[in-house]
């Protein structure tokens, strides 16, 4: 069945957002929005020739709804020395407005939600910060999604004392903004003020905004959040290492959910990695039917591992 591939504007403050829709061409099905993670764009979940979680889902009838965040992608205007938006106004502002237009076009009551790494962190909060939200979400899937990084390795040592909290933080000082697509680390720049606060939140024991000081931690131990699916790859040492995930699914309170760490030893076809847990060639084979499954509410067929 041949997909169909538009492209939907989002205005959000003095930007716009982009979601791109795909769906079949016979019909639509239940709502999926996606959101990737830093230094990111939508691009993780699919490809010019047809490939990833989002086309995959949109052949078996879902209404896939895939964005770039502000900034990214096909959002505009692009990330500059003169960009100052930031994870808040993510938080705030333009993942609300997203869910917003999805459930318009779409004419839904309820979405799922997706994502890959950051993105998860950026939904959880949303949710514990807008808790009317929760009874629009049906199902959350996160691939790789931790808030802090715990874990002790060489390669923490490397990408996040190193190169985040010391290089990266030296280029975006002077630059004005994280060159990440022109430095080849990622497939999108971020803002100061992004990289500022997520390296706060990355190296926080407490869940706390630095603009407002919402407590999402304490605002987790009062809310139920929709049935969460955290899938996490066995390969991933330190931007979605199964510990931090484990503990990122701990500090969201107490909600129906899973942590999956997808690995040969637990019956994977792979021992996955940050990025091919979403992009592998075998994933509609292993783990999208995993959050396929966990969307159609049959939990019991994606179990506890890792």
């Amino acid at each position: 069945m041949k997909i169909q591939a538009t492209r939907i504007s989002v205005p959000v403050d003095d930007a716009t957002l982009c979601l791109h829709r795909f769906r079949r061409a016979d019909g639509r099905g239940p709502a999926v929005l996606m959101l990737h993670g830093m230094m990111s764009n939508g691009r993780v979940f699919y490809s010019r020739s047809g490939k990833g979680l989002a086309p995959w889902l949109a052949e078996r009838g879902y209404d896939v709804f895939v964005a770039d965040l502000r900034g990214k992608g096909n959002s505009l205007p692009r990330i500059d020395r003169h960009a100052r938006h930031g994870q808040s106004e993510m938080i705030g502002v333009d993942l609300p407005a997203l869910h917003a237009a999805v459930l318009h076009h779409a004419q839904a009551s309820q979405v799922h939600w997706v994502s890959h790494s950051w993105g998860g962190v950026v939904m959880n909060s949303c949710l514990l910060r807008y808790p009317d939200l929760i009874a629009q979400v049906a199902s959350v899937v996160h691939f790789a999604a931790k808030r802090s990084v715990k874990v002790r390795n060489m390669q923490r040592r490397i990408e996040i004392d190193l190169m985040w909290n010391g290089v990266l933080k030296r280029v975006t000082r002077w630059v004005g903004y994280l060159p990440a697509r022109q430095l080849r680390i990622g497939s999108d720049n971020e803002t100061r003020k992004t990289r500022r606060q997520i390296q706060a939140w990355v190296q926080a024991d407490r869940w706390v905004d630095d603009e407002d000081g919402f407590d999402y931690g304490r605002a987790a131990q009062h809310l139920k959040l929709p049935p969460t699916l955290y899938l996490a790859a066995i390969d991933d040492p330190c931007r979605g290492n199964p510990e931090d995930v484990k503990r990122f699914r701990a500090e969201s309170g107490p909600h129906f959910s899973r942590v999956h760490v997808l690995s040969k030893r637990s019956g994977a076809m792979h021992d996955y990695d940050h990025v091919s847990i979403v992009t592998h060639p075998d994933a509609g084979r292993d783990q999208f039917k995993l959050a396929e499954a966990w969307m159609q509410g049959r939990h019991d067929a994606v179990s506890e591992k890792g």
